[in-house]
C-alpha cells in the first residue's frame, strides 16, 4: 500500500495555489484529505499539541487515512534529561493510535548526528521509550552510511528515511532501502544553492521537480512498496504549494 501526501498542510503560502481564496484554516485539512491518504504532521518537531489537537485531524479525515508524526527536537537533538519529553510524546499520540490513524513516527537527526558508538545507543534507546510504535529513522549525515546498517535497522525495528536531497558533501544519496514493515521517502527537492545557505527555512525546500527527475524514483517505490506492508512518500519542497505538484506528478506516474 503507498500513502501519498506532504510534509505539513497548514501553509499561507498554498492559499490561491491549493487551498481557495477564502477557506477558513479549520477546513484546509477536510480539503486536503479529499485528494491524499496521508500527511506528515510537523508542527510536533516545534512542539507538542494538546491530545484534542489531533483529535480534532482525526475528525477530519476519511477512512484510510494515515499521520506520520515528526518526533521532537527535544528527542532528536538532545539526548540528555528528555525522557519525559518522550512520555509526553506518546501520550499526544493517543488519539491517532486509538483511532487507527497513526502511520509511523518521524525522527529526523541533524547533520551534526554522526554515526558513533554513543549515537548508535542513543538510537536503541529511542526505540525503547517508544515501545511498539513503528520508527522511522531520517539521517542527514551520510557518515550512517555503513556497511552493516541496514541489517542493524532491521534488527531493532527501526525503518529507514529514503530522502531525495541536493547531492552535497555528506549528505545522503538517492537510494532506497527498506528496513522494517514501513517504506519511507522525502523529497526535500535539490535546491542546492539554498541548501547551507539562506536566511529563511523554506528557502532550502524552494523547488520543482521535473517529470524526468520523478521518474528517476518510480522503480525505487516500487521496489519498495514490494519489501514493506506500508509505504509513505512526501513532499517536503512546500514552499508556495511546490510539494502538491511533486506528490500529484508522483501520484499520475504511478498510476
Amino acid at each position: 500500500m503507498i500513502y501519498l501526501g506532504t510534509s505539513g498542510f497548514s501553509y499561507n503560502d498554498w492559499v490561491g495555489s491549493f487551498y481557495p481564496v477564502g477557506m477558513p484554516k479549520r477546513e484546509w485539512l477536510l480539503y486536503y484529505a479529499r485528494e491524499f491518504n496521508a500527511c506528515e504532521i510537523n508542527s510536533t518537531y516545534y512542539a507538542l499539541p494538546k491530545p484534542a489537537s489531533l483529535e480534532s485531524m482525526v475528525k477530519k479525515t476519511g477512512e484510510g487515512f494515515l499521520f506520520a508524526v515528526k518526533a521532537n527536537q527535544q528527542m532528536t537533538h538532545e539526548q540528555k534529561d528528555n525522557e519525559e519529553v518522550f512520555k509526553a510524546f506518546r501520550k499526544v499520540l493517543t488519539p491517532l493510535i486509538e483511532r487507527g490513524k497513526m502511520g509511523c513516527v518521524l525522527a529526523q537527526f541533524p547533520y551534526s548526528f554522526r554515526f558513533n558508538t554513543q549515537n548508535r545507543h542513543y538510537l536503541e534507546t529511542f526505540r525503547e521509550r517508544l515501545g511498539d510504535l513503528p520508527i522511522v529513522i531520517e539521517f542527514r549525515n551520510a557518515g550512517w552510511l555503513r556497511k552493516d546498517l541496514f541489517d542493524w535497522l532491521c534488527q531493532n525495528e527501526l525503518g529507514f528515511c529514503c530522502v531525495d536531497e541536493p547531492q552535497l558533501p555528506n549528505l545522503l544519496p538517492p537510494i532506497a532501502e527498506a528496513t522494517s514493515k514501513i517504506a519511507y521517502v522525502r523529497f526535500h527537492g535539490r535546491n542546492t544553492e539554498k541548501w547551507w545557505n539562506h536566511e529563511h527555512a523554506y528557502e532550502r525546500y524552494d523547488y520543482s521537480y521535473s517529470p524526468e527527475e520523478l521518474e528517476e524514483w518510480l522503480p525505487k517505490i516500487r521496489h519498495l512498496d514490494q519489501q514493506a506492508e506500508e509505504t509513505f512518500v512526501f513532499a517536503n519542497n512546500h514552499w508556495q504549494g511546490q510539494a502538491v505538484a511533486t506528490i500529484r506528478q508522483l501520484r499520475m506516474m504511478l498510476e
